[in-house]
């Protein structure tokens, strides 16, 4: 007698879990974000392309599948509050597995337009699948107290009052730890109603964006894709209103051009552009990893004849940056080498970028889980490396030269405390005003340096400073 028709207490034959393709593969994408600590961006690709070459998928299937995976990332902390109050046990007491499930479960309940019927049985099926029958009956129990409700209503249950813990009631609202709410305020200034914007752009899917890297493509190739539509600030960015998928476009394939937030063009366009006495022909990149700004620089270089010299630690990554170079039309080089032990003499560069290592706080839109996994104490561990790093880069460039230093955070404690904190151990230094050299782009600041913000500029969270070596 087969399992399908063997008789169950209640009379009924047992019917074997259908496993769904996507519900499946958004659970196995969250799996390997919580146990390997991967990043979805780097995780979801391969596994869309594998159930496509299946047979699997269609174009649909994968929106749907990308839509659970960073949906459920997004908010995982107005989720896993919702969750909190629905179950009898603390939630670190919850199997992973099992929170998973139930936060792939509360997003389609909560977070998309899924008939609630759909999304509760889709779930249960799901951890019938991955978890066995029993513990798809408490996934089923908590799914269906989740249901009574909107994710307005829920919010206002499980969320304290504004006035009595603002930066509590913007994390559970806005789905970040409660540190990282303090701290963009901090770095933001102003009342509720920018920072409010600010978290909720975090959790908004940001567009693909390109960049032509000069000499090797155009802007308008690239305008020629569908849905294209220029960027708003960089003359090389080319963004794909509808999404779309970088690798099926000829440039891109071809290394002519690249997938480059918008902030990232604009703090290496700024550095290159900005002015200098004297000689212009050696350029580095000291913090080269994974190759965008560099790419971009290298190109820029070519075209004036200048020289960039690219430099990542990791030899993975240097990797990484020299397939972004691959093809520049002018000489370049690639090393791996450590930015805080140099093998290059002291001021043997004009420009110099050190896009240090950083708690890439700035760039959540498109990392949503690292909000999760970082911590205070983080700050402390990237201090003295991006303190070191703006003394080589100072110690790099030539009297005259101009370094850039930038970090994808917007946290104080990384931005301005640094170049503070070094620039007082160099009387022969001084900021200059990065502002004229961003043209057209609105709310920079009061300077000298500049930060770029999601909800305003519609970038990630860039940092720049530049500082002209004086003597």
């Amino acid at each position: 007698m087969s399992d399908q028709s063997r008789p169950r207490p209640s009379g009924k034959p047992y019917r074997r879990p259908k496993k769904d393709p996507v519900r499946f593969l958004a659970f196995e994408a969250l799996r390997a974000v919580d146990e390997r600590d991967a990043y979805a961006n780097l995780v979801l690709p391969p596994l869309l392309r594998k159930a496509r070459e299946k047979g699997d998928f269609d174009g649909r299937d994968a929106a749907l599948a990308t839509e659970l995976v960073y949906g459920t990332l997004r908010r995982q902390g107005t989720y896993d509050a919702v969750i909190s109050a629905c179950v009898d046990r603390p939630l670190r007491e919850v199997d992973p597995p099992v929170l998973d499930v139930l936060s792939l479960g509360v997003h389609q309940l909560l977070g998309t337009r899924i008939p609630t019927h759909a999304a509760v049985s889709a779930s249960v099926e799901l951890a019938r699948v991955v978890l066995g029958d029993g513990r798809a009956k408490f996934v089923n129990a908590v799914l269906r107290k989740v249901a009574q409700d909107d994710l307005e209503g829920w919010i206002a249950k499980v969320a304290p009052p504004y006035d009595d813990d603002p930066e509590d009631h913007l994390a559970v609202v806005h789905s970040h730890p409660r540190w990282v709410v303090s701290a963009l305020w901090d770095s933001l200034g102003g009342g509720r109603a920018g920072i409010e914007k600010l978290l909720a752009a975090d959790n908004e899917r940001p567009e693909v964006t390109l960049v032509a890297r000069p000499g090797r493509a155009s802007t308008d190739e690239l305008l020629r894709e569908e849905a294209a539509v220029a960027g708003q600030w960089s003359p090389y960015a080319v963004r794909l209103a509808e999404g779309g998928e970088p690798g099926a476009i000829e440039a891109v394939r071809e290394g002519r051009a690249g997938v480059q937030d918008e902030g990232s063009q604009l703090v290496a366009l700024a550095l290159a552009n900005a002015p200098l006495e004297g000689a212009d022909g050696k350029w580095l990149d000291g913090c080269a990893g994974p190759g965008g700004k560099a790419a971009l620089l290298a190109a820029l270089a070519s075209e004036r004849g200048a020289v960039l010299l690219a430099s990542e630690k990791q030899p993975h990554r240097a990797g990484l940056v020299a397939k972004a170079l691959a093809g520049n039309p002018g000489p370049y080089q690639v090393i791996a080498a450590d930015g805080i032990k140099p093998p290059w003499r002291p001021g043997s560069f004009d420009r110099v970028l050190m896009d240090v290592p950083c708690t890439g706080l700035g760039a959540l839109r498109r990392r949503p889980e690292a909000r999760w996994r970082r911590r205070p104490e983080d700050l402390e561990g990237f201090a003295p490396l991006q303190r070191g790093l703006l003394k080589t880069a100072l110690e790099s460039v030539r009297v005259g030269g101009v370094v850039g230093y930038a970090t994808c955070s917007p946290h104080l404690a990384e931005t301005r405390a640094v170049v503070e904190d070094v620039l007082k151990q160099w009387p022969d230094a001084e900021l200059i005003d990065a502002r004229p050299l961003l043209p057209g782009v609105p709310e920079l600041g009061e300077g000298p340096d500049v930060q770029l913000w999601p909800h305003v500029h519609g970038t990630d969270a860039m940092y720049l400073a530049l500082i002209r070596r004086t003597g």
